[in-house]
This record gives structure tokens, C-alpha cells and sequence, in this order.
């Protein structure tokens, strides 16, 4: 394997640490289930529930309503215990299976004879004949008697030890102890004693609400200490079919599968709890206890029935969220019925022993998935399977409450697989950052760094064409180099020509310059192009003259050496080209082409004829300023008939040796050329005897004493 190739595998196993972190923190909020991942996952469930509400299927479970007008029509609660008893005594004369008492007989009737002896102040034989009538709670235990009455009681968290009411039942184990799983009370409020001892059964009225206070799940069984006690759901069940005892399958490490009662098997989750499966609002569950007891209700509709005694009145306090509409209440007896109806159904929600691991199976190959796209593809294909994944998990959800009463957590695994696609965007962006500037970096090895900067900025101007605009150029030289490389070795000359060259093209650079072209030793540099720039003839000449500043710097260093390294020739020149991209659709040749190009290159040539240095044009200098010149004069150029005015810098004393900052006496001399051409060549005499290595003053000088007066230069050759 290619070092290569190890390496993008190397890339490839650290970028995948992106989906692999995303998986595990989706199975932390899996396991953990923290808080308000429980409340935004128990919020879904509740929308399933909202969405399909549990079919309605006659069934003989109804609710005897304490309700706002059983109260208007019979009093005020808490009603004597004796009325109690009657409408006991009414629903077993209907034939009911089993009555539950979703009401707490904690305390003595306080309408009982001998509570009244109390308040009221009798005469002492009324008081003998009033405390000679039957005890209310005795006249209620009576009516209980006969059977199938189940009292309820509650539980509590925290508190003194109060004894339980006599078990009537029994617990058979299979599998292990359910106690370590169901949920812990300490203190039961419990019914009086000749009441609990009176019933066929007594079942825990207390639920276990989630945080948001919303009941979504009855207990068949809680713990009180070291003792499992039934839910009244389960003791109806119990009474209802005439059993004794509880069948009650755990598996060790996992918790409570199923409660067997009789006939009926119920599906729990691990502590013991059945899930809620609700309907909407049923007239015929209801019917109003004022009914019971006026003896209204048909003959036949308690028939076998299972019936649960309770309240909706508000003031009675027994009102308890429900999932079937964000912030409802229903009375909590409606649960206790709702629960009674599915299971004598089967129609119930559960969750399999295996959610959990179908949970997390879907998470991991969803979330790894998902995160490997999103490395290897872009955003748009990446996004959209993801979102089809997440749909796809969400809708497995849905479809497993909807046809099979399954609840499964859909929503954990969907947001840990968005966290593997998040994650996983955000490094295949960072690494596309990465690669991008690589490829910038090593594009602006081969083209301009600004140009490569305005194809990224404006891709849309990557066709063939170009358009006309102002743009000024320089063209370099390197006199003497093809010399040098046949007196020392080729490898150490090209060294040497690569650190001027590198250090030549930075300075280009540094003015904001597009690289044209290098050709050998030569260079060409174009500004305001492909970026405007209003200022590129200053541009121009001040980088003319700080390049031209390096060369001289570098060739002095190198003479010093003992190697000639030569001289650089730079022409500058402005005009109006064509700038574009050329070539065709195979590859682009981003350049300008017009004559100002050529004039440039001539300017750059003809210094090797002036035996000047640098060359620029009017109509470079007409936009500078703070640069000293002086005129070389009016240039034809070779093949051209329409003379260019061409000047020399000689800032700080770059052309040769000795040159002033600034050059009066030179300019006299020049414009004596045309007005007196006899003085001029006097001038250019003492010029000449002054400054012997002036090369414009030598220039001048021959042509005067070869007879051509006035600054028109005609050159002969390129």
C-alpha cells in the first residue's frame, strides 16, 4: 500500500470518529434517558395517542361518575357511608362482576348515630335510642359482605409504618422476585379496618405519574417495604374472575414481563406497570351515580360488568393530566376503567423486552450510515438521505403503534442519527476547507494569487471571452543569465535563477500584480486585472521600481561572490487590451492581448539599445506621482510609425552609478536638442566628462556628433 493510500485511509478512520462520537452520544440519551430527552420522547408517544386514539369496543367496564349532579340531586361530599352501601347493594341486585372504589374510606362516617352523639345535645333517652341505631361503617361493611367489592387505598412516598389491610391474595414467583423492580412506597392510607376486612379485595389507588404529571401508565403492582400489594386494576381483575392468586413472570437483571390473573395475561414494562392505550371520550363508559341509586339505569347494562366508582367533580381533587391533549385533565378513575377495558380486550400498548436493543441496533447502523454519506458525498445528497432515514425511523414508530400497539422510541434514535449527520457536515466541510485551501494554495503555485482568489470569489466568470479595459504591464529581463549558465553548473544556476525569480514574483505581488507569464529568466506582470484597480499605473512603476531595486541588490550580492549574475531590463507600459480567458473548452489561458502587451515587451527590449534599466511610457507616468524622471525620448519603435515618449526612472539612483535624485542639468541639455542642437552637444559634453556612465548622456552625445538633432529616436531593431 502507497503511502498514499495509507494516509486517505488514515484520513478516512479519523474523519469516521465524527459518526462513531454522534452513535455513542445517541446511545448515552438512549440509556440514560435524561430528562428532557424522557419528556420530548414521552411527548411523541403522546402524539401517536392523539393521532389514533385506542378504537372504543363494547365491553362490559363502566364508571359509576360522582359528578356534579349526583352532587346537586344528593348532597354534598362526602355521603353517609349507608348511601354507600346502598348503591352496593344496587349494582350487585344489577348483576355486576366486581365494583372498585376509587375512593379513599380512610376515616369514620362523621354522619354515623354516634358521631352525632357529639355534636348534637339530646335529651338522654334520645340519646339511648339514637346510639342503639346501626354504625354507618357497620352498615357499609355489611353490604360489603356478600363479595365482589374491592376498596381502594393510597400510598405514600414518605411517612410513619402504617399495617396493611389483610391480604387476600396470593403471589406465585416465576423467574425471581419482582420486588427490586416495582416502584417503593413507605405508608399506605389504608381503609378502615372493618371495611378492608369486610371487601373481597383491596388494590392501590396510587399513580406513578411522569415529570410532566401526565398518567400513561397503571401499576398491577407496587411495593409497600418488603411486600408486593396490587393496584385496584389487578384486585378487580382478581375479584372479577373469582381467583386467588397473581402469576407474576420476572426475568433476573431485566425486571416484570407479565401478571397472569386468572385468564388474563398483562403485558408490563419492567416495574410492573401496563401503558395506557386511550380513547377519546365515551358516553356509554360513563353513567352518573345519581342514576345508581334512583335505580334509572336499563335492566342488563351491569350485567357482568366491571364497574369503578369515582369522581369528575372538580372540587373533589381526583383530576389527572391526560396525553390525549396538551395541559387536559381527565378524573383518575377514567384511567383505572380505560386500563380494565384493555385488558379484558387484549388491546393494550407494550413495549417488547427487546426495544431497547432495536433501539439502539437502529441508531448505530442508521447514525454510522448517515455520517459515512455525509463524508464521502455532498450536502444536498447527504441531507436528503438523511432526512429520509430520520422519516423512515420516525414512520417505523408510528407503524409499530398503529398496527401492532408496540411502543418503540423513535425519536432518540432519530435525533442520534442527525447528531452523526451534523457532526459528520461539519468535518467534511472542514475538510473540504481543508482541500480547498490546498488546492488554492497549490493552484497560486501555477497562477496568480489573485487571480486564482477571483475565480473562487466569481466562478461565473470562468468562460471563454474577455472584455476591453485599461490595464498596465511590466516585462522583465535577465541580461547575461544564458552566459552564466555556460560558466558554472546548470543545477546551481537554476538555483539561482528560482530565488530571483521567487523573490521577483513576491514583489509583484506585494502590488496586488497578476503573473502573466514566466518565460525563462523573463517576466510578465499585468495589473488591474481581473480586480479593477484605479491606481494600477502607480501600481506599475513603483513595483518597476522596487523590483529593478531587488535586482540590483541580489546581482551586487552574487558579483560579490564571484558570480556575474547579470542585470534586469523592466519596460512599463499602460493601454487598452482585451483581458479574458482564451483558448477552448479543453483548457483557459487567462490573459491580456492587445498592442499596449507588445509595447511593454518593446520598452523592456530596448533598453539593451539606451543602456538603460527601466523604460516607461507616457502614458504610464501621466497617472504616478512621487516618482523622479527624466525623458529618454520620443521612441519608434521597431515596426511601429507613431513615436511613444519614454522616461527613466532615477529614483534614488538605480540606473547607474552615481545618478542624481534629481536631474536638472540633464533636463537643460535635452530640451537644447531641439531649440539649439550646438549647445546641446556642449552640454552633453561637460554631461559626458561628469558622469561618464550615464548611459542617456552617452546616448545623446553620439547622436548630436552623428549630426540627428531634436528627441526622435527611431530604432532599428527589436
Amino acid at each position: 500500500m502507497s503511502k498514499q493510500t495509507a494516509g486517505r485511509w488514515l484520513n478516512w478512520g479519523v474523519n469516521m470518529l465524527a459518526p462513531v462520537i454522534a452513535v455513542c452520544i445517541g446511545a448515552a440519551l438512549l440509556l440514560y434517558d435524561p430528562p428532557a430527552m424522557k419528556t420530548l420522547r414521552l411527548a411523541s408517544m403522546d402524539q401517536y395517542q392523539r393521532l389514533h386514539n385506542r378504537p372504543y369496543q363494547p365491553v362490559p367496564v363502566r364508571v359509576i361518575d360522582i359528578d356534579e349532579e349526583s352532587l346537586a340531586r344528593i348532597g354534598q361530599w362526602p355521603w353517609p357511608r349507608t348511601r354507600i352501601a346502598e348503591m352496593v347493594q344496587r349494582l350487585r341486585e344489577a348483576g355486576v362482576a366486581v365494583v372498585g372504589f376509587d375512593v379513599l374510606f380512610a376515616e369514620p362516617d362523621r354522619t354515623s348515630p354516634k358521631a352525632m352523639l357529639d355534636i348534637w345535645d339530646l335529651p338522654a333517652a334520645t340519646r339511648r335510642d339514637v346510639a342503639a341505631l346501626p354504625d354507618h361503617d357497620e352498615v357499609l361493611a355489611a353490604a360489603l359482605r356478600p363479595g365482589g367489592v374491592v376498596l381502594g387505598y393510597s400510598l405514600e412516598r414518605e411517612g410513619a409504618a402504617a399495617p396493611l389491610p389483610a391480604p387476600k391474595y396470593r403471589y406465585v414467583n416465576l423467574g425471581g422476585s419482582a420486588l427490586p423492580f416495582v416502584k417503593r412506597f413507605e405508608r399506605p392510607v389504608p381503609p378502615l379496618t372493618v371495611l378492608s376486612a369486610a371487601a373481597a379485595g383491596n388494590g392501590v389507588l396510587s399513580f406513578v405519574p411522569d415529570n410532566d404529571g401526565v398518567v400513561r401508565r397503571v401499576p398491577l403492582m407496587v411495593r409497600m417495604g418488603d411486600t408486593l400489594v396490587p393496584s385496584l386494576v389487578a384486585e378487580m381483575l382478581r375479584v372479577g374472575q373469582g381467583v386467588p392468586n397473581y402469576v407474576v413472570n420476572t426475568l433476573p437483571g431485566i425486571g416484570v414481563m407479565e401478571v397472569k390473573i386468572g385468564q388474563l395475561t398483562v403485558s408490563t414494562n419492567p416495574e410492573g406497570e401496563a401503558w395506557v392505550h386511550y380513547t377519546g371520550p365515551v358516553k356509554e363508559r360513563t353513567i352518573p351515580a345519581w342514576k345508581i341509586l334512583a335505580g334509572a339505569v336499563p335492566p342488563g347494562e351491569l350485567k357482568n360488568g366491571f364497574v369503578v366508582v369515582g369522581s369528575s367533580a372538580q372540587g373533589l381533587m381526583d383530576l389527572r393530566f391526560s396525553p390525549l391533549s396538551a395541559g387536559g385533565v381527565m378524573p383518575g378513575v377514567e384511567a383505572h376503567a380505560q386500563m380494565l377495558e384493555q385488558v379484558l380486550t387484549d388491546n393494550y400498548l407494550y413495549r417488547p423486552n427487546k426495544a431497547t436493543e432495536i433501539e439502539a441496533l437502529t441508531l448505530v447502523v442508521g447514525g454510522l450510515a448517515v455520517g459515512a454519506l455525509a463524508l464521502m458525498t455532498g450536502a444536498l445528497l447527504s441531507a436528503s438521505v438523511t432526512l429520509l432515514v430520520i422519516g423512515l425511523v420516525l414512520w417505523g414508530g408510528w407503524i409499530a403503534f398503529v398496527d401492532y400497539q408496540i411502543l418503540l422510541n423513535a425519536v432518540t434514535p432519530a435525533i442520534g442519527i442527525f447528531i452523526a449527520f451534523l457532526l459528520s457536515s461539519v468535518i467534511h466541510h472542514l475538510s473540504s476547507e481543508r482541500r480547498q485551501r490546498f488546492v488554492k494554495e497549490a493552484f497560486s503555485r501555477y497562477v496568480s494569487p489573485n487571480l486564482v482568489s477571483h475565480i473562487v470569489d466569481h466562478p461565473a466568470e470562468l468562460e471563454l471571452g474577455g472584455k476591453r479595459q485599461e490595464c498596465s504591464f511590466i516585462f522583465t529581463d535577465l541580461a547575461g543569465f544564458t552566459s552564466l549558465m555556460e560558466k558554472i553548473d546548470p543545477g546551481e544556476a537554476v538555483a539561482l535563477l528560482n530565488a530571483y525569480l521567487d523573490q521577483m514574483i513576491a514583489i509583484a505581488f506585494s502590488f496586488n500584480g497578476t503573473l502573466d507569464r514566466i518565460v525563462g529568466d523573463a517576466v510578465a506582470i499585468m495589473f488591474s486585472a481581473p480586480v479593477l484597480q484605479p491606481d494600477h499605473r502607480q501600481r506599475a512603476l513603483s513595483c518597476a521600481i522596487a523590483m529593478q531595486r531587488y535586482a540590483a541588490r541580489y546581482s551586487d550580492d552574487l558579483k560579490a561572490k564571484g558570480v556575474a549574475f547579470g542585470h534586469t531590463r523592466i519596460g512599463v507600459h499602460t493601454g487598452e487590451v482585451i483581458v479574458g480567458n482564451f483558448g477552448g473548452s479543453t483548457i483557459f489561458d487567462y490573459r491580456a492581448l492587445g498592442d499596449p502587451v507588445n509595447t511593454a515587451s518593446r520598452l523592456e527590449a530596448v533598453n539593451k539599445h539606451l543602456g538603460t534599466k527601466v523604460c516607461v511610457s507616457e502614458a504610464t507616468l501621466s497617472g504616478c506621482t512621487g516618482v523622479v524622471t527624466r525623458p529618454v525620448g520620443r521612441l519608434v519603435l521597431k515596426g511601429k510609425s507613431v513615436p511613444l515618449t519614454v522616461f527613466q526612472p532615477i529614483h534614488d539612483g538605480l540606473e547607474f552609478e552615481g545618478a542624481p535624485a534629481e536631474d536638472p542639468d540633464y533636463a537643460a541639455a535635452y530640451a537644447l536638442m531641439t531649440d539649439d542642437p550646438a549647445a546641446a552637444l556642449l552640454a552633453f559634453r561637460q554631461l559626458a566628462a561628469d558622469r561618464p556612465t550615464d548611459p542617456l548622456v552617452q546616448l545623446h552625445l553620439r547622436r548630436l556628433e552623428d549630426k540627428q538633432t531634436g528627441d526622435l529616436i527611431v530604432m532599428t531593431e527589436k
